[in-house]
């Protein structure tokens, strides 16, 4: 046996171990990392206004924490008076549900001729199975959905946490960073932040822009039919929509549906219909125009981004892939290369001039080769 052989045996069981250990620990912490990841976007999208803050004498600190602590207000302020009016609307719809169910067996038995009642009907639904097993399925299911809320919260928390010292520390973390590298590296790292900060902020906008527009359209329908709480449900609609990626539509849409329906519940399919169409509107014209705007990346790229992120990292991926895909892009924008454009009419779209012609010429020159060669093997 070689001398090398063993030592080379070992170090590949090492590298190999090495790797094992590595891959264990980077699934272990890869919740945390995306936490992480999502913190320092969000330091990024407060680092304008605690700048300025910060400019005017204040401490940093000091200013992070106001910022911090205005969203979180107006967070919470938010989803309390949702959470009211979404109680009194679903009082209101316990209250009038023997009243929609009469309304029901009415339409059924004139339309199929039957004769149902509403205490039969009530009885069925009370001595049915499938609502036994859901009441059981639900009780098991509470410690569950508890452990969720909890997670969850503690999660919030850490993001919170994280994205405040990365805020409030920005330049110490800056310094840090730049003190492991060469001058010339130091200052591309501190123009890849900037643009990072540029383009979140810019991405934020345009998602503030899109929360605005879709508020509007879904406060004006819901004041042409009527619903109450159109100011408030409209706000909803707009932020949820816009901030919460994949499902934000679907919970934005079930809310203005439900308190619809304690109108009228032909109401709701009309919520509903509009938040379909007006969602393809957003995907496909909106969005796309908007983004390219405040984002400064093409619509096409835009769209993929989304899909490559929700791919990747699900909700969380969709939600910081336009703005991660911008700061690249603009980062790499400065090494690459660029030359002048030559004035070739073809590079406008256009054809040349005489191409036409070119074209005829080979056409006919190559159909007289063929007919010689034809009349040569005649």
């Amino acid at each position: 046996m070689p001398r090398w052989l063993p030592r080379a045996m070992v170090l590949a069981l090492a590298l190999y171990a090495c790797f094992q250990l590595g891959s264990w620990a980077f699934h272990q912490l890869i919740g945390l990392l995306i936490n992480i990841l999502i913190a320092f976007f969000l330091a990024l999208a407060v680092e304008p206004a605690v700048g300025r803050m910060a400019a005017r004498g204040m401490r940093r600190g000091v200013a992070t924490f106001l910022v911090f602590f205005a969203v979180l207000v107006a967070g919470v302020g938010f989803v309390v008076l949702l959470g009211s009016m979404l109680a009194g609307q679903i009082v209101e719809m316990v209250e009038d549900f023997p009243a929609y169910l009469d309304s029901v067996i009415r339409w059924v038995n004139s339309t199929f001729h039957t004769e149902l009642s509403r205490v039969e009907v009530q009885d069925s639904l009370l001595r049915s199975d499938w609502l036994r097993r859901y009441v059981q399925n639900s009780a098991s299911g509470v410690l569950d959905v508890s452990a969720q809320v909890l997670g969850g919260l503690f999660k919030l928390l850490t993001i919170f946490l994280f994205s405040f010292y990365f805020a409030a520390d920005g330049p110490r973390l800056r310094r840090t960073l730049c003190s492991v590298l060469p001058p010339a590296r130091q200052a591309e790292v501190l123009r890849a932040w900037e643009i990072a900060v540029d383009k979140t902020g810019g991405y934020l906008y345009s998602r503030g822009l899109m929360a605005l527009i879709s508020g509007v359209a879904h406060f004006v329908l819901l004041e042409i039919l009527g619903v109450p709480y159109a100011p408030a449900l409209a706000v909803w609609v707009g932020l949820v929509s816009q901030f919460i990626p994949t499902i934000g539509t679907y919970l934005a849409g079930a809310l203005p549906m439900l308190i619809a329906f304690t109108v009228n519940p032909w109401y709701a399919l009309w919520v509903l219909g509009f938040v379909v169409v007006y969602q393809q509107f957003e995907n496909y014209m909106l969005q796309p125009k908007l983004t390219s705007r405040t984002v400064d990346i093409h619509p096409a790229v835009a769209f993929g981004s989304v899909v490559a992120g929700t791919a990747l990292l699900g909700a969380v991926g969709a939600l910081i892939a336009i703005p991660a895909v911008a700061t690249l892009q603009a980062f790499l924008g400065a090494y690459v290369r660029r030359y002048d454009v030559t004035d070739d009419p073809r590079v406008h779209g256009h054809r040349r001039h005489g191409a036409g012609r070119i074209v005829e010429r080979m056409r006919a020159l190559a159909e007289r080769h063929g007919g010689q060669g034809r009349g040569g093997d005649a």
